[in-house]
């Protein structure tokens, strides 16, 4: 029998939702971060708000934001999660690109998830006799999921909408079919079968509900077989509309694999290029994952959005924890089976788990990067249904030796997620914490790198931004070392050379791009860039005219069409006596900009310095023309 407040479960949801709501309101003054720019503001089909709604249901769901055929397929198998998609839009519809609006229904929609967990687990325990206390393991595993640090990804990040809504409908397609089972109203089943479309628009790992839904009917309920078959049939046609609508927007063909180390983890460099894993190095790898994953749930520090490679080193099975790992999901498989019929909730708290993770571990199919936080949300239920079933099991026998510690734990990991909330304020302190963490991703790396640039160009303290570039020189070097083909990397680390005026280094790294992704017009382009302004840097501040002309005749050879280019490499064939190149030259300034008075007075100039008058009372006219008071400033 439960006990005083513990009897009311609309004060055991209200204090739910309470908690849940203060563990995240602080993420309310958040900006947007990480992957918010491909589901939202720089994805041209949420930008156009509810107008943009019919090409999120059209296309895959980083069409909008790559906006180019094939990109979106870097991916192996495409996604397609418009449900998520289509709330950006309304939400950009209704409060413009502002980030509130959107961690405010992250945080609501998260705190009636949190809602939802108790209920169901509640309904589901219930009337199981192997169960007394339903209602105090439903508050606590709902609790314990509320303030479990490992949930920050999903809700501080606008992005994890996909993860909590995908989770929402499938605890709430669960338990409108647990309460078809208990009272027969074919309603439920209805509202069942929309509920899991949604679920699944939502993101596909709804779908091992699949599985789970008549695990919980097999082990907890005893209703006829064909009661069975109609609860099983309503969420299998969900299924089936949507793998047709998405099959026809993305194909069949789940696509190749990647062989970039960013798309696919399982790569290594060899002999300068890159190959596969082999097969005992991937499972060994993945199987690390695995065991990371439960560390994860039991100790969860430190926290990392980014276990990209080489975070997660290549591993093999004489690395013991591999071996520890492979032997604790062999134990909890034996577990499980064998308490199948002897502990029900056992076996189901640890299916649950395994079920739902198996979607991302990299079994089934390759997901693209090893490993994420936000892939243990949904699996997390079960890691917390079994804490909360050991936790009235030991309270009843030891209510002051549990309820002390337990109280320290949820202190805790309170504090460890309110904590880590903070982190993701935006994208320069998330990419600056994490790199601390992640030491050997590339991809942090190339990301912290990028945000101490960005950040350096708009800082004034010339200290500050020094600081910044050296910092981002460092981690993008080291992210080079790590991924050598990295084309980001390279461009970062070329960009962070060349606001230092390290121009020489910005070129050497630019050249190197050019040589390895000769297709890659942006590094061309920097490139380019780079010789104008080492030649620049070097005639106007180091008066060196020959090192000047040296890197000002590759850039006019690469911007044959670029007034500055042009103008600069027209000065230092002046000062060199090289007339004739330096008029051509400025002539061409004219060409590209008729209305510059700087380019006229330039070739008056140089006609006075050939001796010729004539030509030289022209060109300076037209300057005056332009703007009479030119020449007073020469």
């Amino acid at each position: 029998m439960q006990k005083g407040w513990i009897k009311s479960t609309l004060v055991q949801k209200i204090l739910l939702f309470a908690v849940s709501l203060l563990m995240y309101g602080n993420t309310l003054t958040h900006e947007f971060t990480q992957d918010d720019a491909i589901v939202i503001y720089d994805n041209m089909f949420t930008s156009q708000g509810i107008e943009g709604i019919p090409g999120i249901l059209k296309h895959d769901t980083f069409f909008g934001f790559f906006k180019v055929e094939g990109k979106d397929q870097l991916v192996t198998g495409g996604r397609y999660r418009p449900f998520t998609l289509v709330m950006f839009a309304i939400e950009r519809e209704l409060f413009g690109e502002k980030p509130f609006a959107g961690h405010l229904i992250n945080v609501l929609m998260f705190s009636l998830l949190i809602v939802l967990i108790f209920q169901t687990i509640n309904t589901l325990l219930a009337k199981f006799p192997g169960v007394k206390n339903a209602g105090l393991i439903a508050f606590i595993a709902a609790l314990l999921f509320a303030v479990h640090p490992v949930h920050t990804e999903v809700v501080a990040n606008i992005k994890g909408r996909d993860e909590i809504m995908s989770m929402l409908f499938s605890m709430l397609t669960f338990y409108l079919v647990i309460r078809h089972a208990d009272k027969g109203r074919i309603g439920y089943l209805l509202l069942a079968a929309i509920s899991f479309f949604f679920g699944l628009l939502s993101k596909e790992n709804t779908i091992t509900f699949v599985l789970i839904i008549p695990l919980a009917l097999f082990l907890f309920r005893s209703a006829k077989a064909a009661r069975k078959i109609s609860m099983l049939i309503s969420i299998l046609i969900p299924v089936v509309v949507f793998l047709i609508i998405r099959t026809s927007i993305l194909g069949f063909d789940l696509g190749s694999q990647s062989m970039e180390l960013m798309n696919n983890p399982f790569l290594k460099f060899i002999n300068g290029q890159y190959i596969d894993f082999n097969m005992g190095e991937k499972m060994a790898t993945i199987i690390f994952t695995l065991g990371k994953y439960l560390q994860l749930l039991v100790f969860p520090h430190p926290l990392t959005h980014d276990y990209y490679p080489r975070h997660i080193d290549i591993m093999n099975f004489s690395d013991w924890p591999v071996l520890i790992s492979l032997t604790m999901y062999a134990g909890l498989i034996w577990i499980a089976i064998r308490y199948l019929k002897k502990n029900k909730v056992i076996s189901f708290g640890i299916l649950f788990y395994l079920i739902t993770l198996s979607i991302v571990s990299n079994i089934v199919f390759p997901i693209g990067t090893n490993m994420s936080e936000r892939f243990i949300f949904m699996p997390s239920v079960g890691f917390t249904l079994l804490v909360a079933y050991f936790f009235d099991k030991w309270y009843n026998r030891q209510k002051i030796l549990i309820l002390l510690p337990s109280l320290l734990i949820f202190l805790a990991m309170s504090a460890k997620t309110i904590a880590r909330n903070t982190v993701w304020k935006d994208d320069f302190t998330l990419f600056t914490t994490d790199v601390k963490t992640s030491v050997n991703s590339a991809k942090v790396l190339n990301a912290a790198g990028g945000s101490l640039i960005d950040r350096a160009k708009n800082e004034e303290n010339h200290y500050l931004k020094a600081k910044y570039l050296q910092e981002a020189e460092v981690h993008l070097t080291k992210a080079i070392e790590i991924h050598p083909t990295y084309q980001n990397a390279y461009l970062l680390l070329g960009n962070a050379y060349y606001y230092q005026k390290k121009f020489e280094k910005a070129i050497e790294v630019f050249l190197h791009l050019t040589k390895i992704l000769p297709e890659f017009e942006q590094g061309k382009q920097n490139l380019a860039v780079s010789y104008r302004e080492a030649g620049k840097y070097l005639g106007e501040e180091k008066g060196d005219l020959r090192g000047s002309l040296k890197f000002l005749e590759n850039a006019i050879q690469m911007l044959p069409e670029d007034y500055e280019a042009n103008r600069l490499y027209g000065i230092a064939n002046a000062l060199s006596g090289n007339l004739k190149v330096a008029l051509k030259h400025f002539q061409k300034c004219i060409e590209l900009d008729p209305q510059n008075a700087g380019a006229y007075v330039n070739l008056g100039n140089t006609y006075f310095n050939m001796g010729d008058v004539a030509g030289g009372q022209a060109a300076h006219k037209k300057a005056l023309e332009l703007d009479p008071k030119i020449l007073q400033s020469k």
